[in-house]
């Protein structure tokens, strides 16, 4: 009887000890796995949430922006070139040099930017045709007016004139374009401020309304002057 008792109460002490091994070893592989995961899955989870802020960070607005401004900014800088053999004005020549320097950077960041996103880069616009460095394509091509819908943007009808004028009349020409070229590229640039996503998209956006509307000022005075 006394054996049979200690038989039951040390298979019952076994049991318990069992139990508390299984119930420890749970709780330790559970912590380690648990652990082990949070530590593999971090770096991994960062590296995806990089990767997500990097590519979709942005939005619409922000591609619509870019691949606008850039031809836009391609025939300000058209424009700009042109100022170098026919303006009779060094102010003129002065501020179209500043457009050129301000603006031609701005395309190639903007066409990164399209680039990394996985967007079409918009090739020349009407007008760009009489610049060496670059392709007409289907756009304007065949001298209608593909940026009609653009802000600002002057047809080839526009462009025409221009590159037919010197002197006095091309400065007037060019300071009166560029003030309706540059109030478009504000309009543009103000509605990326607000409804952009991409932060160095709505930063850009920030220094062209505030560039721009300076020149437009500029040139606003420099048309004041010649017509008085």
């Amino acid at each position: 009887m006394t054996s049979t008792r200690t038989l039951v109460r040390r298979a019952a002490l076994a049991t318990t000890a069992v139990t508390a091994a299984l119930v420890l070893a749970a709780c330790g592989g559970t912590d380690h796995s648990d652990t082990a995961s949070g530590g593999h899955t971090s770096p991994s989870t960062s590296a995806d949430a990089t990767a997500d802020a990097a590519a979709g960070a942005h939005n619409d607005q922000d591609v619509s922006f870019a691949q606008g401004m850039i031809p836009h900014h391609q025939q300000a800088v058209q424009m700009a070139d042109m100022a170098a053999g026919r303006a009779s004005s060094a102010a003129v020549k002065d501020l179209a040099s500043r457009i050129r320097k301000a603006q031609d950077p701005e395309i190639r960041t903007m066409s990164g930017w399209l680039k990394a996103w996985g967007e079409d880069v918009p090739s020349a616009m009407p007008g760009m045709d009489h610049s060496g460095g670059h392709s007409g394509g289907s756009d304007g091509s065949d001298g209608s007016d593909g940026s009609g819908d653009m802000a600002g943007m002057m047809d080839q009808k526009d462009m025409d004139r221009m590159m037919k004028a010197s002197g006095k009349a091309f400065d007037t020409l060019f300071l009166t374009m560029m003030v309706e070229h540059h109030e478009g590229a504000v309009e543009m640039a103000t509605a990326e401020k607000a409804k952009g996503q991409y932060g160095p998209a709505t930063k850009l956006a920030g220094d062209v309304v505030t560039a721009q509307t300076a020149e437009i000022e500029e040139m606003n005075k420099l048309l004041g002057k010649s017509g008085s």
